[in-house]
């Protein structure tokens, strides 16, 4: 998929620091990125790097202490009223008491949208994560994987250009991750969202990104930013090839450059 040149997140100087009864915690520090629209963007870093945070910052749940950030041209404040992002989280979050429609409904029955349009939304939504026909189940009735789609539909369903993802297949097994990594690329070409997406796995932000943000810890700071140079068509196949394994390494030395294992 083309990538514009229109900006839709830039952090320029972004540091955020939590103060603690243990002393300030520097979470983020210094960190400069644009994401262009139409970009899928991983954040892969260890434990405790700065990867969520940011996702948080765009999102307008964490405020930083230091420097810019613009989501669309505004604030993260006017960006979250104006309803310019969905947000995926590492568990389903799911109500269990509603259906897989009605769990899909709630933002929208939020927004004040009229029962037409939102059935026609939920139909779309269902149908972009292959989920047609599972609108009356509930929760417990579906797989991890199930789950998870239906997480992402919700997040489609009022149609927000920006999708920020925290590491949403995790908790998954390695083959049902493997089939959700090529269902999410599909998606992207479907829907031309821009996406950010936390990641702890090297092949998977390798497979799924058009840019790689490599973070590092103490303080949470990127090290390096990789265009990646793969074809947007990706079968899982292409894991195999010399480029993706140069890129993955790349992005391996990045992770060990940026920490240091004996503290």
């Amino acid at each position: 998929m083309p990538i514009s040149n229109e900006t839709v997140v830039r952090a320029t100087g972004l540091g955020l620091t939590f103060q603690t009864n243990d002393g300030p915690v520097n979470a983020l520090t210094g960190v400069d990125l644009d994401v262009r629209k139409g970009d899928f963007v991983s954040f892969i870093g260890p434990s405790g790097c700065g990867k969520t945070t940011f996702l948080r910052v765009i999102a307008d749940l964490e405020q930083p202490t230091s420097g810019s950030i613009s989501v669309n041209g505004m604030s993260p404040e006017e960006a979250r009223k104006a309803r310019a992002y969905g947000y995926v989280f590492q568990a389903a979050a799911l109500y269990p008491w509603r259906t897989i429609e009605k769990n899909i409904a709630l933002p929208l029955e939020i927004m004040g949208f009229s029962a037409d349009e939102k059935k026609k939304r939920i139909e779309r939504t269902l149908d972009l994560v292959n989920l047609t026909g599972f609108g009356k189940k509930f929760p417990w009735q579906l797989s991890g994987g199930m789950q998870q789609r239906a997480s992402i539909a919700r997040a489609l369903a009022f149609d927000a250009d920006l999708l920020l993802m925290d590491e949403p297949f995790g908790a998954l097994d390695e083959i049902v991750r493997d089939h959700l990594n090529e269902q999410l690329l599909k998606l992207w070409a479907r829907t031309n969202k821009t996406i950010c997406f936390v990641t702890h796995s090297i092949p998977e932000a390798v497979y799924l990104s058009t840019k790689i943000v490599v973070m590092s810890p103490r303080p949470g700071r990127v090290t390096d930013i990789i265009e990646s140079t793969l074809p947007a068509e990706r079968p899982l196949g292409i894991r195999e090839t010399p480029e993706f394994l140069a890129i993955a390494h790349r992005v391996r030395e990045g992770l060990r450059a940026g920490h240091s294992y004996d503290e």
